[in-house]
C-alpha cells in the first residue's frame, strides 16, 4: 500500500505566521490553491489556513485582511500524517476529522501535502467513495 511520501505533493508553499491575509489570498490565487499551511519562523506547521477562513472568520465579520495575519487563524494543533504512513492511515485520519487535505510530516518538518485528489490516483475507488462520503455527513 502506498504512503504519504509515495503520493503528496512534495512543492509546498507555506504561508507565514506574520502574512497578512491579502498576501496569503494572493499566494492561493497564483498557485491556484483553496489552502496553505501556515509556518512559524521555525519553520514548524502550525495551522492551515483555507480560502473559506479568509471568508468566514475575516470579511464577513468586517475585518480587515490587510491587517489580520495568517498566524491569529491558526487554531490549536493542525491535523496532519506522518510521510512514512500507509494511504489507510490517511484515509482514517481524513475521515475522522472530516478534511480534505492532510500536511504531510517527517519528524517535525513539513514535506508535502496528501489531498483527496492524492488518495484517488492512488487505490482503488470503494475506500475512496467511504472517505468522500465520510467527510461530507453533516
Amino acid at each position: 500500500m502506498p504512503t504519504a511520501r509515495d503520493i503528496m505533493t512534495s512543492d509546498v508553499s507555506c504561508a507565514r505566521e506574520q502574512d497578512d491575509l491579502r498576501t496569503a489570498a494572493r499566494r492561493m490565487a497564483e498557485l491556484g490553491v483553496g489552502s496553505l499551511p501556515i509556518c512559524g519562523d521555525d519553520n514548524r506547521l502550525k495551522g492551515v489556513l483555507t480560502d473559506r477562513d479568509i471568508v468566514v472568520k475575516v470579511l464577513a465579520q468586517g475585518r480587515d485582511p490587510g491587517t489580520v495575519t495568517a498566524g491569529e487563524l491558526a487554531q490549536g494543533e493542525a491535523v496532519t500524517i506522518g510521510a512514512d504512513d500507509d494511504a489507510a492511515e490517511i484515509l482514517r485520519t481524513m475521515g475522522r476529522h472530516k478534511v480534505r487535505r492532510l500536511p504531510v510530516i517527517d519528524g517535525h518538518d513539513l514535506v508535502g501535502v496528501v489531498a483527496v485528489a492524492d488518495v484517488a490516483r492512488s487505490l482503488p475507488d470503494r475506500p475512496v467513495g467511504d472517505l468522500i462520503e465520510a467527510i461530507s455527513a453533516t
